[in-house]
């Protein structure tokens, strides 16, 4: 989609009282015109902010700061580079460590870390993020891998319960708090004499995972998503832009694909 046509779902969405936008991806930093997108959504929206690789991150993060950006959730799914570079293809560990740097310096707080536990991958680095995580002020995700693909078992051996390890962050926590969305937990926790924030996001067995969602995705060619585990019913908004459609078209396709959510554990 053009910036025109991004700004022009944003604004609708903003009408409707939607009120915080995240931009994902893909990778958002390969749009040349991110910051621009980020400007005029950052006029319409309580909240703008980005999940991102972080390979690009130290590059943008001044500008994406006074573009008004608010936060970023960064990928890392290593702290060791031979095992950051089997994962994800690239030997670029060193420039994500300062990506974050970066975005810390330049006041996109809370930084998330986004650390996704594979077993038999990296599932012995979760310390070790902890350490990360209380030594720079990031904070912490432990997401749970979703082994599904279309609805269907990919990649179950990689899967880890996170029950365990979240029952012994709540043993040691100075502190904790259930957010609404998701039914997500996160933990103050201490780590060598200082504290981390850690969150846990577990999507797997969890029947309210789905059901206290309130997320709606806008996909990179102009079609909404209700459910990020299914494409059987996605709504063709880009389309619609196209032809010069109203505003109150365009609200009409934001109320069908709400119409269209359910609970995927059903």
């Amino acid at each position: 989609m053009s910036t025109k046509e991004v700004g022009r779902i944003v604004q609708a969405a903003a009408r409707l009282g939607i009120k915080k936008l995240k931009i994902t991806g893909g990778e958002p930093l390969l749009r040349d015109d991110l910051c621009d997108v980020v400007s005029h959504a950052s006029g319409l929206m309580e909240e703008v902010s980005m999940t991102t690789n972080g390979v690009e991150l130290e590059e943008y993060a001044a500008r994406l700061t006074r573009a008004q950006l608010q936060r970023v959730n960064v990928s890392l799914h290593s702290l060791r580079r031979k095992r950051y570079r089997d994962i994800t293809g690239v030997d670029a560990l060193d420039k994500v460590l300062r990506g974050i740097t970066a975005a810390l310096d330049n006041g996109l707080t809370p930084v998330k870390v986004n650390f996704v536990v594979l077993r038999d991958v990296n599932h012995d680095e979760i310390e070790d993020m902890m350490n990360f995580a209380a030594r720079t002020g990031a904070v912490l995700q432990l997401i749970e891998y979703m082994p599904l693909r279309n609805g269907k078992m990919s990649g179950a051996q990689y899967h880890v319960d996170l029950s365990g390890i979240e029952s012994d962050l709540r043993r040691i926590a100075f502190r904790s708090e259930e957010r609404r969305m998701h039914r997500r937990c996160r933990y103050v926790v201490p780590v060598k004499e200082r504290r981390a924030e850690v969150e846990v996001v577990r999507s797997m067995h969890n029947s309210v995972f789905c059901k206290n969602c309130t997320r709606l995705r806008v996909t990179s060619d102009g079609r909404f998503k209700p459910c990020l585990l299914r494409n059987d019913n996605l709504v063709d908004v880009a389309s619609l832009l196209r032809r010069g459609t109203s505003e109150k078209q365009i609200s009409e396709a934001f109320r069908k694909a709400v119409s269209l959510r359910e609970p995927y554990w059903r």
